[in-house]
């Protein structure tokens, strides 16, 4: 199952409402790799807030997305992290000390909108 990437001037928006599995979240990465090529996105919201847990490789997979798009010119903002998730970031070491981060998906826009002009 893809996950739909939505874009909105030069932002994408991305709410995950499906169980990651590690083909879905391999399959997210490349399209989102993939997407802010093609559109020359300068941010990205992820919405997690109907992921309730992760596993490790998908922990590794969503930093390696935020890496991977700051290398390519696009700002991460991450939103509706839940309890199980952050814990799983946080057990796996994966550092997001430089991330923003929203509760929701309206918020998270608007943070990406702030790092963006500053």
């Amino acid at each position: 199952m893809r996950i739909p990437i939505l874009k909105l001037k030069n932002y994408l928006l991305i709410s995950v409402q499906v169980d990651l599995d590690d083909q879905t979240a391999l399959q997210f990465q490349e399209d989102l790799l993939n997407k802010i090529h093609q559109e020359g996105s300068f941010g990205v919201v992820i919405d997690l807030t109907s992921v309730e847990m992760i596993d490790s490789f998908i922990a590794k997979v969503l930093g390696d997305v935020v890496e991977m798009s700051n290398l390519m010119g696009a700002k991460v903002v991450l939103t509706g992290i839940q309890p199980g998730v952050a814990i799983t970031l946080i057990d796996m070491g994966i550092m997001l000390d430089e991330v923003p981060t929203a509760l929701d998906l309206e918020q998270g826009l608007e943070k990406l909108q702030q790092e963006l002009e500053a």
